[in-house]
């Protein structure tokens, strides 16, 4: 029987960084994984949407780019080939987590894993594999809608539909991250689409203002968005499919050639224990502080743990502050502060708390706002709408949150985590000289609005 100091079951962003970060300690460890290299992110996420989002907004810039005195004749697309160049992404980035595996001497497993024990992994085929530690990091898989007809032909999740390139017509049931971003994708190649969402508005767990920003732009766009809706039945019917659906007690019907199912994630432990083995569940893993189950020895992170945030930069760095704790050591990481990228046009990031979760925690904040359309690189490239929001604390002036819908907001989003994590105040923000012509000089319109000292806004006062 072979014997590691660490199994990883599971090698997306969360086993394989678990993996590596284990390595260098001087562990022996393997990895297990029955399907490919990379998880959902890297294949059926992350990865390949951001792929299709390039390849969406490439076209549309080029589409539209008259106004920048470019002549283009004869634009076309071709979905096929966008998807094989999704699918070249994906494969030359899934050998690169695997060369970094094999010079980091991590043995790879394929196939089931089946936790026996605490000690004991059983791989089929393989055998039984020994280790000190276990560490699960099998993510999660899209959740089912619980609707008659929700097994119909082409009433898909957001995994089949990375690999169906061929609808001109699709119905989005569900408007968080996962919805938005496919409705950005097939809407900028013309395709209708039609998001429905179960609550008061899309993007349900962001800052109010990005939501109802966002549905403006896309409803711009020609999507079609039903909010407070309740499916109700999928129906088969001439060419496709019917959803019919009801809003504020108003039956209503909506057609396309497949329903996207995007109501969430669950977390993937479908057989992953043996019988007898009894461990805390409830939504997902329940874990302690350091990333361990209730049986000793047994750790798990990322989308399969309970009350987690389903990212994948998160599964890493949970990954990371777990193979520490195994070792003895002090995590350098710090895991409270957690940015949320959405990749529609504009960008969409968050950072730390919105001004209404302050105010529900009687916390006492300044907001500055800066909208992006008085940014010299924004008016150059035509990114239009667009806003960043920094929350600070009234007193202190500690940063508490900043909301961006910009371009490059999830780039810009990085150095606002690093001011959250690190308690930096506005004024230290502010004392720094950001490039011009940038979009992130709209951090630095935000921070003096606070303090009414914003060079391109009037005075503000408190």
């Amino acid at each position: 029987m072979q014997e590691f100091d660490l199994i990883v079951i599971g090698a997306g962003p969360g086993g394989y960084v678990a993996a590596i970060k284990a390595a260098q300690f001087g562990m022996s460890v393997a990895v297990i994984e029955q399907n490919e290299i990379g998880g959902t992110c890297l294949n059926r996420g992350c990865i390949p949407t951001k792929s299709l989002l390039y390849s969406a907004h490439l076209y549309n810039e080029i589409k539209n780019c008259g106004q920048y005195g470019v002549t283009v004749e004869g634009l076309s697309y071709d979905m096929g080939s966008v998807y094989k160049r999704k699918d070249e992404v994906v494969s030359q980035l899934r050998g690169g987590v695997q060369s970094l595996l094999r010079s980091n001497k991590i043995t790879i497993i394929n196939g089931p894993a089946k936790i026996i024990n605490a000690k004991e992994v059983c791989v089929t085929p393989g055998g039984v594999y020994n280790a000190k530690n276990i560490l699960i990091a099998t993510g999660a898989v899209p959740a089912n809608l619980k609707v008659p007809g929700a097994s119909l032909p082409n009433v898909i999740t957001s995994d089949e539909l990375l690999g169906c390139p061929g609808y001109k017509k699709i119905i989005i049931i569900g408007g968080g991250v996962i919805g938005a971003e496919f409705a950005e994708i097939y809407s900028s190649f013309g395709a209708s689409v039609t998001i429905i969402e179960s609550m008061p508005r899309i993007l349900p767990t962001m800052d109010r203002e990005i939501s109802q920003s966002l549905a403006m732009v896309l409803k711009k766009r020609g999507v079609k968005i039903f909010t407070s809706a309740a499916v109700e039945l999928i129906e088969e019917c001439e060419g496709g499919l019917t959803c019919f659906f009801t809003q504020k007690e108003k039956g209503l019907s909506e057609s396309a050639d497949a329903i996207v199912v995007a109501v969430g994630r669950r977390a993937a432990v479908e057989g992953l224990f043996a019988d007898g083995v009894e461990v805390d569940f409830k939504n997902g893993l329940v874990v302690d502080g350091r990333f361990q189950t209730n049986i000793e020895g047994v750790y798990a992170v990322g989308d399969v743990i309970s009350g987690g945030v389903q990212l994948a930069h998160v599964a890493s760095a949970q990954a990371a502050a777990a193979v520490s704790y195994m070792a003895g050591k002090k995590p350098d990481i710090d895991l409270s502060t957690i940015p949320s990228c959405i990749y529609t046009n504009p960008e969409i990031a968050s950072v730390g708390i919105t001004e209404e979760q302050a105010k529900e925690n009687g916390l006492s904040v300044k907001t500055g706002k800066y909208l992006m359309n008085g940014n010299g690189r924004t008016v150059i490239e035509s990114q239009g709408r667009g806003f960043i929001k920094v929350i600070s604390h009234a007193d202190t002036g500690v940063i508490l949150g900043a909301q961006l819908m910009c371009a490059r907001a999830t780039d810009i989003a990085a150095g606002l985590v690093y001011a959250i994590s690190n308690k930096l105040q506005v004024g230290q923000l502010a004392s720094a000289i950001h490039p011009h012509p940038t979009f992130c000089e709209g951090v630095l319109e935000s921070v003096e609005d606070i303090f009414g000292t914003a060079a391109h806004m009037p005075p503000k006062r408190f």
